[in-house]
Order: structure tokens, then C-alpha cells, then sequence
């Protein structure tokens, strides 16, 4: 028989999986799941499950509340780039590509100032047309946003187009920033649903 004070110990304070508690207790994953459920103690969603496992020290983010009107304006001016130009199909991820590298710096200030995140953590895609130049464009990327070439994924190049206005606007391409959180991109979701 199985104490609820353990089963609450170990899997809702110390975050262990049933699988983890059975190894301790040396019995079935049924078990200790038949015995959560008999003392009542919610489950986590496989989702919840999945992100506890990659985060066991809690979210890698702090949501922090503007504390200045410079802030305040970070906070709207970021939520607004999300909300224009960020991908929000992806559930998994806060993804925002963009031409210009002044908006990409300023979304990396968002998210750092007000979220707490570790730089080291961004990912970033570049796609070029297949008439530019993949070193010139990745180079001119890492110098405007200043991060190592390590965070950057492979470059997609794109059957080149037309001349005109795009062409111009994407002479080094679009590079796309990604911060893999589902949680984060949650917030930052029901933020824009908010206003």
C-alpha cells in the first residue's frame, strides 16, 4: 500500500514521471498510476510530461512586467512584430523571420529584456534566392545581430525571382529567429489574444 504523502513528494514536488517512482519503489508503472489516481493526484498531460523533461529546472524564461515606459514600449512594439510577422502555426516554438535587421535585433531585445531569455538559447534560418551569395549573406546576418554562426541552421537557398522592390529588400535574404518553448510562445499568444 502506498502513503499519498510520498506519491505527492515524489511526483508532484520533486517532478518525478511514474516511471521514475516505480523504479524507486521497485513496482509497476500501473501501480503507481492506479495509486495516483486513487489519492487523487493529477496527472500530467504528456505535453506537461514532455516539457517538465526538457526544463526539470523550471521554465528557462521569467516573465517580467514592464517597469518603465521604455519597457512598456518594448512590450507593445514586440507583441506587435509577433503579431505581424511572427509564425504562429508553429505550437511548438516562437519563430519571427523578417528582411530587416533592425526588427530581428528588436525582438531579441523583447525577448531578453522581457522574458529573461539566454541569447545562447536562439536559433536562427536563413533563407536566401539562389543568386546570392550563402557566405556573404550569413555573414552580413552574424555581424547585424551578433551571435555565432553555431546558432544558425543550414541555409535554404530559393530558385531566384523577378527584379523589383523584393529583390531589394531581401538582397541578404530572410532570416528567420526561433526560441524553442512552447510555453513562451503560449504567453506570448494569449497576449496578442488580449489586447
Amino acid at each position: 500500500m502506498f502513503e499519498s504523502e510520498l506519491l505527492e513528494k515524489l511526483y508532484l514536488a520533486e517532478k518525478r514521471s511514474s516511471a521514475e517512482i516505480a523504479k524507486i519503489l521497485d513496482c509497476s508503472e500501473h501501480k503507481v498510476n492506479y495509486w495516483l489516481d486513487k489519492f487523487k493526484i493529477p496527472k500530467r498531460t504528456i505535453s506537461d510530461a514532455i516539457y517538465l523533461k526538457h526544463n526539470p529546472n523550471g521554465d528557462p524564461f521569467i516573465v517580467r512586467t514592464p517597469a518603465s515606459a521604455d519597457e512598456a514600449m518594448l512590450w507593445g512594439l514586440g507583441l506587435g512584430l509577433y503579431w505581424g510577422e511572427g509564425n504562429k502555426r508553429n505550437k511548438f516554438s516562437v519563430r519571427l523571420g523578417n528582411t530587416d535587421p533592425r526588427m530581428i535585433r528588436k525582438f531579441i531585445e523583447f525577448l531578453e529584456k522581457l522574458f529573461g531569455i539566454n541569447r545562447q538559447k536562439l536559433r536562427f534560418g536563413l533563407q536566401i534566392f539562389s543568386d546570392m551569395k550563402p557566405k556573404e549573406a550569413l555573414n552580413f546576418w552574424i555581424k547585424e545581430v551578433k551571435v555565432p554562426i553555431s546558432q544558425f541552421q543550414k541555409i535554404i537557398v530559393t530558385p531566384a525571382r523577378g527584379i523589383g522592390t523584393y529583390k531589394y529588400k531581401t538582397r541578404h535574404g530572410v532570416l528567420t529567429v526561433y526560441y524553442h518553448n512552447k510555453k513562451l510562445r503560449d504567453i506570448i499568444c494569449n497576449a496578442i489574444e488580449n489586447i
